[in-house]
C-alpha cells in the first residue's frame, strides 16, 4: 500500500513525499486501535490519514519556504544522470501535472485517489469526508475538465 500512497502524494506535488508516506504510517500505527472494518475500509482510512498528512505538508512549504541550492552546489553533489531520459521523463511529468493544475483541489484529490490509489466511489467519499454522489459529480467533472484541455490541444499525450 505504501507505493500506492507514495504516487498518490507525489502526484498532489508533495515535493518530499517520502517523509510524508512515513509520517503517514506513523499516524497510522498509532490509530490502528481506534480503527474497525474491513480490508476495503482500511485503505480507505490509510488514504484519508495521507490526504490529511499531505495537506499539513503544503501548510507547512508555506509557512517555511526553503531557499533552492545553487548550481555550484549541485554539481559538488556528485555524478549526472542520463540527462535524455531525465529529459523525457520531466516532460511526461510536466503535461500531467499541467492537467491536474486544471483541476479544482478536490476534483484533483479525487481522480488521484480513484486512479493512484485504486479506491473505490465510496472509498473515496471516506476518505475525502463527502457522499459517493458528490465523488461522482467530482470525477466526472474532473474528467470533462481534463478532456478539454486535450482537445484544445493545451496538453499533449
Amino acid at each position: 500500500m505504501a507505493p500506492s500512497v507514495d504516487r498518490y502524494l507525489r502526484a498532489r506535488g508533495i515535493l518530499d513525499a517520502d517523509d510524508v508516506v512515513g509520517e503517514t504510517f506513523v499516524n497510522v500505527v498509532r490509530s490502528i486501535d481506534r480503527f474497525e472494518g474491513s480490508e476495503i475500509a482500511f485503505r480507505a482510512w490509510v488514504f484519508a490519514i495521507a490526504r490529511n498528512e499531505a495537506t499539513d505538508e503544503l501548510r507547512r512549504v508555506i509557512r517555511h519556504p526553503s531557499a533552492p541550492a545553487s548550481v555550484q552546489e549541485l554539481e559538488a553533489l556528485g555524478p549526472r544522470g542520463d540527462v535524455e531520459r531525465e529529459a523525457m521523463e520531466a516532460l511526461g511529468t510536466d503535461r500531467i501535472g499541467r492537467l491536474l493544475d486544471a483541476l479544482t483541489a478536490d476534483q484533483r484529490d479525487v481522480l488521484l485517489l480513484r486512479i493512484i490509489g485504486g479506491l473505490s466511489i465510496d472509498q473515496v467519499a471516506a476518505a475525502v469526508g463527502r457522499k459517493p454522489g458528490a465523488v461522482k459529480m467530482l470525477q466526472a467533472r474532473g474528467l470533462a475538465a481534463i478532456r478539454r484541455e486535450i482537445l484544445r490541444g493545451a496538453v499533449t499525450l
